[in-house]
């Protein structure tokens, strides 16, 4: 960890502005130089708040590992806006690659391929492979210009925490431990980005996200998904980030039910029950539908089962507010393992460190 520094914390809400406002370009150009300067600067995103640092930079990366206390074997994103700048950091760009890209980019998908020997080992995690993404948020785009073209960007928050999809958390992880964060409108998607190995074939999903397996089918035919994805039980190098290590986990214990809607709030209410009986904190992750039949000293919607967008734009935020509300035991119902909701089901999982309860 580096010595405590003083954080520049700026805003730019209004990202539709950006070429027009002389203060805003003025922000994004400081923080450009903060960038070729080996520092570090967080910034929203479509997906979550990025933690930004000169991806051809080894001392950059290996900095953000510090700020975060992340693995150095959990391998860092790349993020451009052209891709003219991907064909600088990959050996090749497959036919399948170019067809995502051009389907997806700019936007919430993120590609593994074999990296050329302008990428340092420090952002691969030591691998032979470089995880790329264009991102489609108008701040993070002239951010990137800004700096040069290349920048290496895991989530705004310390290991291991819900990623921040608003400014007051990357504070809270971040104050004091980078060089500035740029403070920007609320994040449209929630979760992080889709990520597919190219360097497979057929392609392999490493981490769900807004782009779906389906989505992907229909540009490039057959994809797999990696069978660890909703286990928890691969023990090799993470190839992608979220892959190993737990993520997105709230401070208090958390499960996940599983059943007929009857049993899952009749599980959770009793779970509840004994919980504050033992003078604990109870919250409960519900959806619009039930969360009138629950009983907590917490009860957060998330949204209708029959609207993903809104359950995936809301989770990382309740999550955090939980730790707000120093909640002790968190109880979340379960969502479809399809489409969007695989993703979702990912990132509680993983939240949960893989405590799922299955009510027969």
């Amino acid at each position: 960890m580096e010595p405590a520094m003083i954080t520049k914390i700026v805003d730019v809400k209004r990202n539709n502005v950006i070429i027009k406002d002389e203060d805003t370009i003025n922000i994004i150009k400081e923080a450009g130089l903060i960038l070729k300067s080996g520092g570090l600067v967080a910034f929203p995103t479509e997906t979550v708040y990025g933690l930004g640092g000169d991806a051809l930079n080894p001392r950059s990366s290996e900095k953000i590992y510090n700020a975060k206390g992340r693995p150095s074997d959990n391998p860092l994103i790349i993020h451009i806006a052209s891709i003219e700048k991907l064909e600088q950091i990959v050996e090749e760009i497959p036919k399948k690659g170019k067809a995502l890209a051009n389907a997806f980019w700019p936007g919430p998908l993120t590609m593994i391929f074999h990296k050329s020997e302008i990428v340092p080992d420090e952002t691969t995690g030591g691998l032979s492979t470089v995880a790329v993404r264009m991102p489609s948020h108008e701040t993070a785009i002239a951010l990137i210009e800004a700096a040069g073209g290349f920048i290496a960007a895991p989530s705004a928050n310390l290991s291991g925490r819900p990623s921040p999809t608003v400014a007051k958390y990357v504070i809270e992880d971040m104050d004091g431990r980078i060089d500035m964060i740029i403070e920007g409108d609320a994040i449209e998607i929630g979760l992080e980005s889709t990520i597919v190995d190219m360097t497979e074939d057929p392609p392999v999903i490493l981490r769900p996200g807004f782009v779906t397996k389906e989505m992907l089918e229909a540009i490039i035919g057959k994809v797999k998904t990696d069978q660890t994805i909703l286990e928890g039980t691969s023990t090799k190098a993470p190839k992608a980030p979220g892959m190993k290590y737990r993520h997105y986990a709230p401070k208090g214990e958390m499960s996940m039910i599983e059943g007929k809607t009857e049993q899952v709030i009749t599980c959770i209410n009793e779970r509840a029950k004994k919980a504050k009986e033992e003078g604990k904190k109870v919250g409960v992750i519900a959806t619009t539908e039930n969360i009138m039949q629950y009983e907590a000293d917490y009860i957060k919607c998330i949204g209708s089962k029959q609207n993903e967008e809104q359950i995936a734009s809301q989770l990382y935020r309740i999550l955090r507010e939980f730790d707000d509300d120093g909640v002790d035991v968190i109880l979340s119902e379960c969502f479809s393992e399809e489409g969007m909701g695989y993703a979702i089901m990912n990132r509680l999982l993983k939240a949960s460190g893989y405590r799922k309860i299955i009510l027969k």
